[in-house]
């Protein structure tokens, strides 16, 4: 049994393709060659969009008075954006100017992170960095608007890379970092945590999925079809896993820009 466990694994080493960062670099399929070539993850994008903005749209034309269970759900999560991310950290008053923002934000992300287990879709349609990356910069350009319409743009620039308390000689150091900060590690690690969580489910999904077709209908040793049986139920449980981690990132990507964005205004308001 050890023979065959042992021979079985290695044949699968030698023959199963597996899934890797390759699988994302996909063909375009339209528009080839032209500045609107678009691949399949790009169309997951526009799809996922349209679907968002029609299904959101049919909502609010057809809004009564007692909601209905669908009207319910979606009110909830639009409440739950509103009170429980952006006037949690802000607060009403200065936070009613960007709950519309903040939502967008919210459910386009959520909805492109379901994409990766959406039947016919099969991939997030933020497991590319350029997704996290406009909506990093979409982030990056309002604290900044926001820093310069509340405190000016030198006023802030000046609290926030010369804080006061500090002795003057560290400013040498912290000054350079604290700058860095504000133009690089923070869309940077936006960009990241979100690009790097859904590559990196999609992926362990992917093999968990690849290893089941392996185990269970092409491998010649039809002994190891109880591994296919554990592999199926790891992409399985994966897949669950990868509904959690598609909301917490949509929760995390929207607090954090909320809570940089409250950072550029002055601390006394």
């Amino acid at each position: 049994m050890i023979e065959t466990l042992g021979s079985g694994v290695t044949l699968a080493a030698e023959e199963m393709e597996l899934p890797g960062i390759g699988d994302f670099l996909l063909p375009e399929i339209l528009f080839e060659g032209t500045p609107f070539a678009m691949d399949r993850i790009i169309m997951v994008r526009v799809i996922a969009t349209v679907l968002l903005l029609v299904v959101l749209g049919i909502t609010a034309s057809r809004v009564k008075l007692i909601p209905g269970r669908w009207q319910a759900a979606v009110e909830w999560v639009l409440d739950f954006v509103r009170y429980n991310i952006v006037y949690q950290v802000m607060g009403e008053e200065r936070g009613k100017r960007y709950v519309p923002m903040i939502t967008a934000m919210f459910l386009s992300i959520l909805v492109f992170n379901l994409c990766g287990i959406i039947p016919g879709a099969n991939i997030a349609a933020t497991a590319t960095i350029t997704m996290p990356l406009v909506f990093a910069g979409w982030c990056f350009v309002q604290y900044w608007i926001a820093a310069a319409r509340e405190k000016g743009l030198l006023h802030f620039l000046r609290d926030e890379m010369f804080p006061k308390g500090v002795p003057a000689p560290i400013y040498v150091l912290l000054a350079p970092i604290q700058l860095l900060e504000l133009l690089i590690i923070r869309p940077f690690s936006l960009t990241i945590r979100l690009f790097a969580n859904m590559v990196s489910g999609h992926i362990i999904v992917a093999l968990c999925l690849a290893a089941t077709q392996w185990f269970l209908i092409e491998s010649p040793d039809k002994a190891l079809a109880f591994l296919g049986v554990g592999t199926f139920a790891a992409g399985f449980a994966m897949t669950l896993f990868e509904m959690l981690v598609a909301a917490l990132q949509a929760f995390i990507f929207s607090m954090l820009t909320t809570a940089y964005i409250n950072m550029s205004f002055p601390e006394d308001e």
